[in-house]
């Protein structure tokens, strides 16, 4: 059954490959079962994209410009820096409450094909969070943001991981205390809270 009647060819396609990939995985669908989602003909396929990997590679950039969009739209409201980092966690909170949450696609993606285009496509986009995260640190005026950065990530990481499991559920709403210790901890003494 499609997934859409409406929209172009690419649209159907990313729209097919996005739900099937994320769901099932990259290497358990096949192309027919996306093709047959979207309703689309096999050359079409070839015509829009060029092969798999290149949609693969196009739902991950898809992915990633969703979530940076969604994280922008999140700190936006926020001037500190303090603040925007703190509202990160409280989007990926969001994220991991829906119920069709199955884990970070971009792990899922890099741990299923990191030698290909969409390997590198999840590369990047772990690169985007970890240099806002920096960015964000350096604007805070902490002494060494990258070392932030570093643990601020590999905690958004263990949030992804830890609410993948809908079975045994972990806290991830823990993630957002535990930032907040890690930014108490890094603050320069002159902007601690009081």
């Amino acid at each position: 059954m499609a997934t859409t009647n409406t929209g172009s060819v690419r649209d159907r396609l990313l729209a097919a490959a996005e739900e099937l990939f994320y769901s099932e995985g990259i290497h358990a669908v096949g192309i027919d079962r996306v093709l047959a989602h979207a309703g689309v003909a096999k050359a079409s396929l070839y015509a829009t994209f060029g092969s798999k990997e290149d949609l693969v590679a196009a739902y991950v950039e898809k992915r990633a410009a969703a979530r940076e969009t969604r994280i922008l739209d999140r700190i936006a409201p926020y001037e500190e820096p303090r603040e925007r980092i703190l509202a990160i966690f409280d989007a990926q909170l969001e994220t991991v409450a829906h119920p069709r949450f199955r884990g970070c696609a971009f792990v899922n993606t890099w741990t299923e094909v990191s030698d290909s285009k969409a390997g590198k496509a999840a590369l990047a986009a772990r690169a985007w969070l970890r240099a806002l995260f920096h960015e964000l640190a350096q604007e805070m005026g902490v002494e060494e943001p990258e070392r932030l950065a570093r643990r601020l990530h590999l905690l958004y990481d263990a949030g992804a991981v830890s609410g993948s499991f809908r079975e045994q559920p972990v806290g991830v709403e823990d993630t957002r205390a535990m930032a907040e210790m890690l930014l108490d901890a890094a603050e320069p003494p002159r902007k601690k809270r009081r």
